[in-house]
């Protein structure tokens, strides 16, 4: 039987051999992640910017102030506006298509469905960039090959200005998003419908139960439970898909009352034109705290709302 000091010296000796592993990466996390927050945090309370010059103040909350109520607010306001519809359009957008293709595919009858499946994950299996970039080309309004299917269709008469009409072109940002994003949703919903329990279907067919009324009883309570975390997360990532809000149109159309915001950038594009165009690096870190907030107040609404934090019996 060891004694206690014995056991005090092998508890440290395994304290030291767990603190070795974990020193890499808490030196990662602390150089590449809790440095620049903390940083991002102190600059957004200051005037420093490109033109500095090492004459670095302190002005306290005049970042946010001059975001939410002063002379950039005719630009947060617009821009936060649609950087909420993009997100909510592309995630629910997402999820419906994706729960659509997923019904389809684990339809037992269709023999195919493994070949549809490695079809249908495509969009999920290229590059992201490489796929944002090619859009540019397949939106053009001159050349593009959707305006030359469309029109030789005739679907259209005259091509689509995808990329220079504001509308078309936040509305192309969100359809380009959804083709990045469904083969996500519809991996999760085939996983949830693979895991609803057979008899529940079989108890229904004997209730007398028709396929839409499973739909809504069985099949989407069962999907909901399962991805709603991972629709929120996901909708946190559209927040923030800097991305497709940038590598597609620049954040143009340009508007004419400002030079820091296109009618199609997001936050987080407006954040990057301040810090690379302007050197605006204080206003940008306030943006970039108030983005966190807003995030972080929306998602716990979200899960407190859907009941993921209470407790299960």
């Amino acid at each position: 039987i060891p004694t206690p000091d014995e056991e005090f010296v092998e508890w440290k000796k395994k304290k030291s051999e767990a603190l070795a592993y974990l020193t890499p990466a808490l030196v990662t996390i602390s150089i590449l992640t809790i440095a620049p927050i903390i940083f991002t945090i102190i600059i957004s309370f200051t005037d420093y910017s490109l033109y500095s010059k090492g004459n670095i103040n302190f002005v306290g909350l005049e970042n946010f102030t001059s975001v939410l109520t002063g002379n950039l607010r005719p630009i947060f306001l617009p821009v936060f506006g649609w950087t909420i519809i993009f997100a909510v359009a592309s995630t629910a957008g997402c999820f419906l298509v994706g729960l659509f293709l997923a019904l389809l595919v684990e339809n037992p009858n269709i023999k195919e469905r493994a070949i549809y499946k490695a079809i249908l994950i495509l969009p999920w299996a290229l590059p992201v960039t490489i796929a944002i970039l090619s859009f540019q080309g397949l939106l053009n309004g001159s050349y593009g090959q959707i305006n030359t299917l469309l029109l030789n269709l005739h679907i259209i008469k005259e091509p689509i200005m995808w990329l220079t009409d504001p509308n078309m072109a936040r509305f192309a940002l969100i359809m380009v998003n959804i083709w990045l994003g469904f083969p996500y949703m519809m991996n999760i919903c085939i996983g949830a419908i693979n895991a609803i329990p057979t008899e529940y279907y079989e108890a229904a067919d004997v209730d007398g139960a028709s396929k839409l009324v499973q739909f809504f009883k069985i099949t989407l309570p069962s999907i909901a439970q399962t991805a709603w975390p991972l629709i929120i997360s996901s909708f946190a990532f559209n927040f923030n898909n800097f991305g497709s809000a940038y590598l597609i149109t620049n954040g143009n159309p340009a508007r004419t009352t400002t030079q820091f915001a296109g009618y199609t950038d997001i936050l987080a594009s407006v954040n990057y034109k301040l810090i690379t165009v302007s050197g605006k690096y204080s206003t940008a870190s306030a943006i970039s705290i108030l983005i966190f907030i807003l995030l972080a107040a929306i998602t716990f609404f979200q899960l407190k709302k859907s009941g993921q934090f209470s407790e299960v019996n």
